[in-house]
């Protein structure tokens, strides 16, 4: 056991929010396993065994509790080598992405060997990368029949089974029960749309994130409308691509996001969600975050760093951001969006249009750009962009090798310091990315030099996105300022 029992047990105890995820308790006397934040009556310790994942917990002869529904518990967040490659492969996993690729593939992305990867999970999560895809998928289906009205064929097949008699046999095998059993149960619910829950640890600063994603919105592609995120969505999955909208809402008394999706996502749930957690940073552990910054976190340790929905479009709404204001860049990535994008259907008649994918972007002239009122050193940052994220050459998703890709960041034409660091921060969910050059942490620091900004900072690695983001949200105004004057 990776933890100590006696001290899950008094996180059990104490339904102590920030454990959970971390681990889960599989309870003798019934053969079913919860989360730490489970508000059943709390077991007896002798009949306690603790398990590092879910999968682990299933391996061992566990269900899955209905009422606290292990498939709700947040992500992984991790810094140390070997475990962050762990969590790392976790939420790929999570995302879906054995579906369709092996488990040397997924390893090559981490850039490192397959017979590593084996390694390194099973010492974090008990169990080998495979096995944890099979719970996950189980998991996943248990999610939409309980959340969603879809038939149980198109459940199997979103959750990735590539038969519905072997998702049903699974199913019995593990769960001791029919697919259809779980519709019965009182936490099932037929509805028309798509609705999930994601937990996260709290606290959480939804306003802050809000603020921050609010004035980055790309006109026609997202929006922050009251207390709700949306946007429209573009997922490319084998040969077609699906498109819909989502909305994220804030549930700040039960500690979830509550994310809506288009009937026409049905077929990419694993990774709609997976971009949603990543985007509002749901696998953060706040408690960690703030004992390492110190006083830094003092006025807002529930700050988060702001993720991304779509890597490329993060990406290309960076480079636009260079030398101008935030909304300025907001205007021509709307630009963009309107001549490119594809028209997408929403009951929202803010939200238009997908944000144009790499190959459409690729395909873009100078001179189209240049009508759009996009300098020449922007547009030959966008080709190379499109060009490296269409070939595949650059990837821009949580979980990979973060210094291979930062390489090719840097080797990209127009892209500095700054650009390759807050691209990072933002698509690589990287926590130790820290762009030393902006201007708003100068000033927040107090500080005219960028060598200087980066020794003040040693201190706060590895965390030294979060360190970024405090020093930010300590004067929105310059956020919203001129971004950094890149140099190349």
């Amino acid at each position: 056991m990776w933890k100590d029992a006696d001290s899950c047990y008094r996180a059990l105890v104490a339904r102590d929010a920030r454990f959970d995820g971390q681990f889960f308790v599989g309870v003798s006397s019934t053969r079913i396993y919860c989360r730490p934040v489970c508000r059943v009556r709390v077991p007896k310790r002798e009949n306690c065994s603790f398990y590092p994942s879910a999968a682990a917990a299933e391996v061992a002869g566990f269900r899955p509790c209905l009422r606290c529904r292990p498939e709700l518990a947040p992500g992984h967040a991790s810094v140390d080598a070997s475990r962050r490659l762990a969590c790392a492969a976790a939420t790929m996993i999570e995302n879906g992405m054995l579906t369709d690729i092996h488990l040397g593939d997924l390893a090559e992305r981490l850039g490192i060997s397959e017979r590593h990867l084996r390694r390194v999970f099973d010492a974090e999560f008990g169990v080998s990368p495979v096995v944890y895809a099979q719970t996950q998928r189980l998991l996943l289906a248990k999610r939409l029949l309980t959340d969603t009205s879809l038939p149980v064929t198109e459940v199997a097949m979103a959750a990735g089974f590539g038969s519905l008699r072997r998702f049903n046999a699974l199913f019995r095998e593990r769960y001791r029960m029919q697919p259809r059993d779980i519709r019965k149960t009182p936490e099932a619910a037929a509805r028309n749309e798509l609705v999930f829950e994601l937990a996260y640890r709290p606290p959480y600063a939804w306003d802050a994130q809000l603020a921050f994603l609010r004035s980055r919105c790309i006109e026609g592609v997202e929006a922050v409308a009251g207390q709700r995120y949306l946007r429209t969505v573009a997922i490319e999955s084998e040969t077609m691509t699906h498109h819909g909208w989502l909305s994220v809402a804030h549930r700040p008394r039960r500690h979830i996001l509550r994310v809506s999706l288009s009937s026409s996502l049905a077929r990419v749930v694993p990774e709609v969600l997976g971009r949603v957690k990543h985007l509002f940073d749901l696998g953060c552990r706040p408690d960690e975050i703030a004992r390492h910054l110190g006083d830094l976190t003092e006025d807002a340790p529930d700050l988060r760093v702001p993720g991304a929905f779509d890597g490329f479009e993060t990406a290309v709404r960076a480079v636009l951001g260079q030398q101008i204001t935030v909304a300025a860049a907001g205007t021509l990535a709307s630009r963009i969006a309107t001549k490119f994008g594809e028209p997408v259907s929403t009951p929202f008649e803010f939200l238009t249009r997908a944000f144009p994918s790499p190959q459409r972007l690729k395909s873009t002239t100078s001179d189209e750009l240049g009508q759009l009122g996009i300098i020449r050193s922007r547009q030959r940052a966008i080709h190379a962009f499109a060009e490296a994220c269409s070939s595949g050459a650059l990837v821009l998703a949580p979980g990979v090798d973060i210094e291979s890709t930062l390489e090719n960041l840097r080797a990209l034409p127009g892209v500095g310091e700054w650009t390759t660091h807050y691209v990072a921060m933002r698509t690589l969910a990287w926590p130790d990315a820290f762009p030393h050059s902006d201007l708003g942490l100068m000033k927040a620091l107090g500080e005219s030099s960028p060598r200087r900004v980066l020794e003040l900072a040693e201190s706060w690695r590895p965390w030294r996105a979060y360190a970024a983001m405090h020093l930010w949200n300590r004067s929105l105004e310059n956020i919203n300022q001129t971004m950094h004057q890149e140099i190349v």
